[in-house]
C-alpha cells in the first residue's frame, strides 16, 4: 500500500523550520530608551509638541479643506494615546538602567567606604602604639635636662673638692680642729 505522507526518518536531523526572529541588543534598546527618556523630559519637547498640537488644532478648525480630523480630534487624540503608550515603558526601562547604575555605586561606595574605615582603624591603632613606644624612649628634652644636672654635679664637685682643699690649707682650720 502506498505511503501517502513522505516517512521521516528519525535518525537524521529534520529541516530547520526557522521563522524570521528578531533579536534586540538589550543593552541598545537601554541606550535608545535612555536618549529618548532625556529628550521627553526636556523643555524644547514640550514647546514642539505643544506647537504641533496648537497648529493640528486650528488647521483643523479653521480650513475647512484641509481638514484631516474633525473637532472631536479623535486622531490627535490617538497620537496622544500612542505616545503614552510607547513612552511610558521607555522611561520606566531608562529609570531602571539608572536604579541599576545607582545601585551597583551604592555598593561600591559601600565598599570604599568599609575599607577607609578598616584603614583608619588600622592607622589608630598604629598610632596609638607609636605614642606608648615614644612614651618609652626617652625624648630630647629630657635627655637635655638629665646631661645638665650631669654637667651641674660634675662641675659642683671640684668645686667641692677645692673649696675643701683650701679650707684645709688654712691655718685658722687646723687651729679650730685640731
Amino acid at each position: 500500500m502506498p505511503e501517502l505522507l513522505p516517512r521521516r526518518r528519525l535518525d537524521q536531523p529534520g529541516r530547520s523550520r526557522r521563522f524570521l526572529r528578531f533579536e534586540i541588543d538589550p543593552e541598545a534598546f537601554g541606550r535608545f530608551s535612555e536618549r529618548l527618556a532625556r529628550l521627553l523630559g526636556t523643555g524644547k519637547f514640550l514647546f514642539w509638541q505643544t506647537l504641533i498640537v496648537i497648529i493640528w488644532i486650528v488647521l483643523n478648525l479653521t480650513a475647512a479643506s484641509l481638514q484631516w480630523d474633525p473637532y472631536p480630534f479623535i486622531l490627535l487624540n490617538l497620537a496622544f494615546s500612542t505616545q503614552a503608550a510607547y513612552a511610558a515603558p521607555l522611561i520606566l526601562l531608562a529609570q531602571n538602567r539608572q536604579d541599576d547604575r545607582d545601585r551597583i555605586s551604592l555598593e561600591e561606595d559601600r565598599k570604599r567606604a568599609a575599607q577607609t574605615k578598616a584603614d583608619t582603624e588600622y592607622l589608630a591603632r598604629e598610632l596609638a602604639a607609636l605614642r606608648i613606644a615614644v612614651g618609652e624612649v626617652a625624648t630630647r628634652d629630657y635627655l637635655r635636662s638629665e646631661l645638665d644636672r650631669l654637667r651641674h654635679d660634675l662641675n659642683a664637685k671640684p668645686r667641692r673638692k677645692a673649696s675643701a682643699d683650701t679650707i684645709k690649707d688654712n691655718p685658722a682650720w687646723h687651729d679650730s680642729h685640731g
